[in-house]
């Protein structure tokens, strides 16, 4: 059970967000799913489809990797960092045209065999000042 939990997670990463199959997100993520960290209304696989729409536009050439996984019960926690150029307006940024990496840590809740709930926490910080918003 253990490395399928994993690889559902590894799945997001690899296929929703590098690969941008966000239909995919209709077949890994429950019917429930509560995505607790970013400003979406929304539940089930639209929610992560809605937060994953805030940074493909911005950053087209995303790509996301995971350093780690670790696998407690139905509960996996991964750390790792994507990259991309950003060629769109992102939170109300215009288009820097710089490149950008930015590490991450998060965990998610697995339910029914689906990813079922996520937390993610970014190097918001570090993301502004490569972008030049922030010193």
């Amino acid at each position: 059970m253990s490395a399928n939990n994993k690889e559902l997670v590894k799945r997001f990463f690899n296929e929703v967000l590098t690969q941008r199959k966000t239909g995919v997100a209709d077949q890994i993520f429950h019917s429930d799913f509560v995505h607790h960290s970013f400003p979406v209304t929304t539940k089930g696989p639209q929610a992560m489809k809605d937060s994953v729409n805030i940074f493909l536009p911005a950053f087209p050439d995303l790509k996301a990797f995971v350093e780690e996984a670790i696998e407690e019960g139905d509960t996996v926690s991964t750390k790792g960092y994507w990259t991309g150029t950003h060629k769109g307006v992102f939170m109300g940024i215009p288009s820097t045209g710089k490149n950008v990496n930015v590490k991450y840590i998060d965990m998610w809740k697995i339910k029914d065999g689906k990813l079922y709930e996520s937390w993610v926490q970014m190097d918001n910080a570090g993301l502004m000042q490569q972008l030049g918003v922030i010193k």
